[in-house]
């Protein structure tokens, strides 16, 4: 049991002692299923051989743009140290469709999930179901992205050590049937005290640990006054950003909820790694230059990397200069 400020966290991270296929998936309905259309990548138990494919996926790496993601995995390439067949070379595996974007290099399964729970929700429904159908055991997952933060400098590097709603609750309530559910959102804090580690001397970033608080909104569920619609003052939304920051709230986003929800019924250990673009106390928007943006979002990129690099083995072994910024 895990508790958060007061709530019982019940976690099914150590029920599976090698990540989600040591049982069968947490739905009977899936083993009745004459086949299964993961119809949001393109992808189907029939029409590919997902074992083939993916049996060997270790690290699952999530976020927003597919553009991102993209990025990311021509990264891994050179932090792995990935030499790509003659002739080949990165491909979407999902780009049949115009929904999520899905590059694997490696071990690595580097995936986009749009903005916001509702889009995150669907494609890990999908993509924990195509894990399991490959047969992967030992995965690990990640949401690397972006958020505000909270009396941070703008560019530190937030792991999230749990994750509350915008009513400040650990929990992932979802309508089912007519009823409200509500799933415990666990992060594994082991993995994230882990991440920590990942610093390099010469960074010139802090990485800290800390609460996240994940919304269903940007504007007015964040506390922003620059809306469509805004019935707060701007004295309201100090005064709450400061309580959030005095009960260890560090940033906000918008798919950690779901993500550690999903994780954790799944038995998978998961990890949520974001820069902050600004500091909330200060303001609601971004000014910070495309450039700058550019070298902030590569950071959460490279602390997940170093990990992935350290458990394979490898760290130390590539040494790269991304964009100027180590």
């Amino acid at each position: 049991m895990n508790g958060v400020d007061g709530f019982e966290m019940p976690s099914r991270l150590n029920d599976m002692k090698n990540g989600i296929c040591t049982a069968q998936l947490p739905n009977p309905h899936i083993a009745d299923m004459e086949e299964d259309v993961l119809y949001h990548f393109g992808l189907g138990t029939k029409t590919h051989n997902l074992p083939i494919m993916f049996a060997d996926v270790k690290f699952v790496c999530i976020g927003g743009s597919p553009m991102r993601m993209e990025k990311f995995a021509h990264f891994m390439l050179e932090e792995l140290g990935h030499v790509l067949p003659a002739g080949q070379s990165l491909v979407n595996i999902s780009a049949v469709t115009d929904r999520y974007a899905m590059y694997k290099v490696g071990p690595v399964l580097s995936v986009s999930h749009g903005i916001g729970m509702p889009s995150a929700s669907v494609m890990l429904h999908e993509l924990i179901k195509l894990l399991n159908h490959a047969g992967c055991t030992d995965v690990t997952f990640f949401r690397i992205g972006t958020c505000g933060g909270l009396g941070l400098e703008p560019g530190t590097v937030v792991v999230s050590e749990s994750t509350v709603d915008g009513l400040l609750r650990p929990f992932l309530d979802t309508a089912v049937l007519g009823k409200r559910v509500s799933h415990p959102a666990v992060l594994d804090i082991n993995l994230a005290r882990e991440l920590l580690t990942c610093m390099d001397p010469q960074d010139n970033f802090a990485v800290v640990l800390g609460k996240t608080m994940c919304t269903d909104d940007f504007y007015e569920g964040q506390a922003r006054l620059d809306g469509a619609f805004c019935d707060y003052s701007k004295e309201e939304k100090l005064q709450f950003l400061r309580d959030l920051h005095q009960q260890g709230i560090r940033n906000i986003e918008m798919e950690s909820l779901c993500f550690a929800a999903m994780c954790n019924r799944a038995g998978i250990k998961g990890a949520v790694v974001c820069v902050t673009l600004l500091d909330r106390l200060e303001g609601d928007q971004v000014f910070a230059a495309r450039d700058t943006l550019k070298l902030w979002e590569m950071r959460p990129q490279k602390v997940v990397a170093r990990y992935i690099q350290q458990k394979l083995g490898i760290r130390g072994q590539q040494e790269n200069l991304v964009n100027g910024e180590k």
